[in-house]
């Protein structure tokens, strides 16, 4: 039985006051894109976060960017095996459907699937290892992390260091797509890994060159 109840006052409240502002305001851009389609010139994937605004980091308007949030941000291994799989779905279709000319893979500090992540491969949450648990399967992408950073993944910084390895993690991934890969190849494509701190504001990219991340 459907339980869909009507949406909240505050969200309907929020919402006329961005019809009649935001949208009056710019009504002929916003039927530019539904009569032109969208032609986004990167793929942010990102956390589902809250506290993560991806669009207000960059400035940017509707159109700019294909998004994909999911938990920590993580890209999986390319699995053509026939299940569900959202985020390689969300990554075929800005390759090889809107040609997007970038990825970006945003991590973040105070990641929440990051730290359920270290909890359970250092064996302090058990009910994330069952295999009913979505998180914690969700969350095994993250393990060769993890182990990458032993025997340092349990000191001070351990959850800092892990959630840059998730952003690594995730572009090792996309190159196991053979379309992304491809496109690599040809240069039509870049892949590129951020870090943010949510609480000073500060962006990290990482560099190939310096095999770290630094400002931006």
């Amino acid at each position: 039985m459907n339980q869909a109840r009507p949406l909240p006052g505050y969200l309907v409240s929020r919402y006329k006051g961005w019809k009649a502002t935001t949208y009056d305001d710019n009504q002929a851009w916003y039927r530019h894109l539904a009569a032109d389609g969208q032609h986004p010139r990167a793929m942010i994937i990102s956390c589902c976060d809250s506290r993560v605004h991806v669009t207000s980091i960059f400035g940017a308007d509707s159109g700019e960017f294909f998004i994909h949030r999911n938990i920590a941000s993580l890209v999986p291994p390319c699995e053509p095996d026939g299940d569900h799989h959202g985020t390689s779905a969300a990554v075929e279709y800005a390759v090889t459907g809107l040609k997007v000319a970038h990825i970006i893979i945003l991590g973040h500090s105070n990641c929440g699937g990051v730290a359920e992540c270290h909890r359970m491969c250092s064996g302090n949450a058990p009910e994330l290892e069952a295999s009913t648990s979505f998180v914690g399967r969700w969350m095994d992408i993250l393990r060769p992390g993890y182990e990458r950073l032993q025997p340092r993944a349990d000191d001070a910084t351990a959850l800092h260091d892990l959630e840059q390895e998730a952003v690594l993690i995730s572009l090792e991934n996309l190159m196991t797509f053979p379309f992304v890969a491809d496109a690599v190849e040809r240069g039509d494509l870049t892949l590129h890994g951020l870090w943010k701190d949510i609480t000073n504001g500060s962006l990290l990219n990482y560099d190939t060159r310096a095999n770290g991340f630094v400002p931006v």
